[in-house]
């Protein structure tokens, strides 16, 4: 990389690195480091009466330093917390060689190296619990200057906390704020606690397939792809239900699966475009019996995670705690919009909807509809947990229809903090009633519904061999751990969540430069100087560029003739 492209720090990093080779040491050794302990366990295991615990070999990176005269501290952080290390010249270098102490230390070594203590612990006069270096190795040399997080007098200064820069570059937010870390832990911990559930259940957990011919299993936009062996189109899934229900024909009374799912929409605090879901169908059972294993589930989680069923979430409590409130979508609607839509047809909802200041498309049926009214008006009342049950016809393709409400279906969504957890049904085992079902999504696809239903021939063929009576759930596992750790956007559980293009500089090309009369040699020099436009010349004094030219020249040694101030002036001048 060409020096005009780095910063002044990271510079002099790899002089460091350049000069660390030059006495002999490899900055990025390939052998192992024989760790045998952390700075958890250190702590835990210390044990004042006995002074010290002896032969310790510890690596993490350097993280703060105090160099003095003999004898100096540093803060080395691990993957469990952060350790003070003691080093005295004498001890680290007892012959009369002290370059490892007087220069690879004091001169070489930066915050954010990787490093390797062996010594032993001890307690220092101040009190503080501390590692005696003995031996100091360097186990991987940092060349970029990391955001060092400063904290005074219980104020934190020069936090790390821009949302773009931390999701972008996580592997920094992780190293310099290693709260986040506790979210993904907290994260596998959720995962693990249902998978222990599951296996204790006698349930298998399979793997689908992620690139699916027909993109079925719910009601969303997919992304698609072209399979150029085949020659055919193929689709990430949005959903793994239809695939996860044919193993259910197949003869295996329980199946799981905590899977990748994309769709092709919108981003925003709650929605990323590649996503994480629990799904889970269980022989013999209905939605009833899926509503009480939920709420098992949650409860479960909840004190895994915290010892309790309650977990504050914003300014919030919920309390996971069973059993939780069951109400139906229409009930729903009548308690908080005050209107009772029992029966309506379409003309009658989407009258509804206009004195509720609704906005609808005339792609909407009845179903999306009376979705639209309850998501407008009741949803977000819906903070402590409460199953949302008996949803219509039209947005349940793959639900039974409800055993006693005619024009309904046996499905509930359960809502948490004012918004969707988990989806679940007694599913549809009917083969002609669900081809009927794909037929009417069909139709609402020519409608102009982009969100509709795929048919999904060798799915029908599956039921037509005969599904046994099931009851299907799935939950986003993004946003459990969003509420699990009271996390507000979804970018904050996610270690890679999805981003738009980094921003690059825009930069003007050498040529608009050289119409002024700039030398080509000269352009990247005065980029450098952050002149990266014809037009910031105008922002600029002669004196000003003439110096920073000049100086830049002799400073990175790039042996060119330095421009005069006269013809500094005249770039100026032109470019003005």
């Amino acid at each position: 990389m060409n020096n005009l492209e780095l910063s002044e720090q990271e510079i002099l990093r790899r002089e460091s690195l350049t000069k660390l080779r030059e006495l002999g040491i490899d900055p990025y050794p390939a052998e192992l480091y024989p760790v045998n302990t952390t700075t958890e366990e250190i702590k835990q295991g210390f044990d004042s009466a006995k002074e010290s615990i002896k032969d310790v070999c510890i690596a993490g990176r350097i993280m703060t330093r105090r160099i003095m005269g003999n004898a100096s501290f540093f803060e080395l952080q691990d993957e469990k917390g952060r350790i003070q290390v003691y080093i005295k010249r004498d001890e680290l270098c007892p012959s009369e060689d002290k370059t490892l102490y007087n220069t690879v230390f004091k001169k070489l070594l930066d915050i954010g190296d990787i490093v390797g203590v062996k010594g032993y612990a001890f307690v220092t006069q101040t009190g503080e619990l501390s590692i005696h270096a003995q031996e100091l190795k360097l186990l991987s040399k940092s060349l970029k200057v990391l955001p060092i997080v400063k904290e005074k007098d219980g104020q934190v200064f020069d936090a790390f906390t821009d949302p773009e820069m931390r999701y972008r570059q996580r592997y920094v937010d992780l190293i310099v704020n290693p709260q986040v870390r506790d979210t993904f832990i907290k994260r596998t911990k959720i995962v693990n606690t249902l998978r222990d559930l599951f296996n204790d259940r006698g349930y298998l957990e399979v793997e689908t397939p992620i690139l699916q011919p027909i993109p079925g299993g719910a009601t969303a936009r997919p992304f698609v792809t072209h399979h150029n062996a085949l020659n055919i189109p193929l689709y990430l899934r949005i959903a793994d239900e239809l695939y996860l229900k044919r193993l259910i024909v197949g003869g295996f009374d329980g199946v799981y699966e905590f899977s990748k799912d994309f769709r092709n929409e919108g981003m925003d605090r709650t929605h990323n475009p590649e996503f994480t879901v629990l799904e889970i169908y269980v022989a013999y059972k209905d939605y009833s019996w899926m509503m009480e294993f939920v709420e098992e589930m949650l409860e479960r989680v909840a004190i895994a995670l915290h010892g309790t069923a309650e977990v504050r979430l914003g300014e919030n409590v919920i309390n996971f705690k069973r059993p939780y409130r069951r109400l139906s979508m229409i009930d729903a609607i009548k308690e908080y919009a005050g209107v009772d839509i029992t029966g309506m047809n379409e003309e009658r909802l989407r009258e509804v909807c206009k004195k509720l200041n609704i906005e609808t498309n005339p792609t909407m049926g009845i179903g999306k509809l009376i979705d639209e009214i309850f998501g407008e008006t009741a949803e977000h009342y819906l903070i402590q947990p409460t199953f949302i049950i008996d949803y219509p016809i039209e947005t349940s393709p793959l639900t039974k229809k409800h055993r006693s409400k005619p024009g309904l279906t046996e499905r509930f969504e359960l809502m948490v903090n004012g918004k969707e957890l988990c989806n679940a049904y007694s599913e549809l085992n009917d083969p002609i009633d669900q081809m009927e079902r794909f037929q009417e999504q069909l139709k609402l696809s020519e409608k102009g519904d982009n969100e509709a239903m795929f048919i999904d021939q060798d799915f029908v063929r599956a039921l037509e061999y005969g599904m046994p009576p099931t009851s299907g759930m799935g939950m986003g596992i993004d946003r459990l751990t969003m509420i699990m750790t009271n996390s507000p956007s979804i970018q904050d559980v996610l270690l890679f969540p999805q981003m738009r293009p980094e921003k690059k500089s825009t930069k003007d090309e050498p040529e608009l430069y050289m119409q002024l009369g700039i030398p080509e040699e000269w352009v990247p020099i005065i980029q450098k100087t952050g002149l990266v436009t014809v037009e910031s010349l105008k922002k600029v004094s002669a004196g000003k560029l003439f110096n920073d030219l000049c100086g830049m020249n002799k400073k990175h040694k790039l042996g060119l003739q330095n421009p005069s101030m006269d013809d500094v002036k005249k770039w100026v001048a032109e470019g003005s």
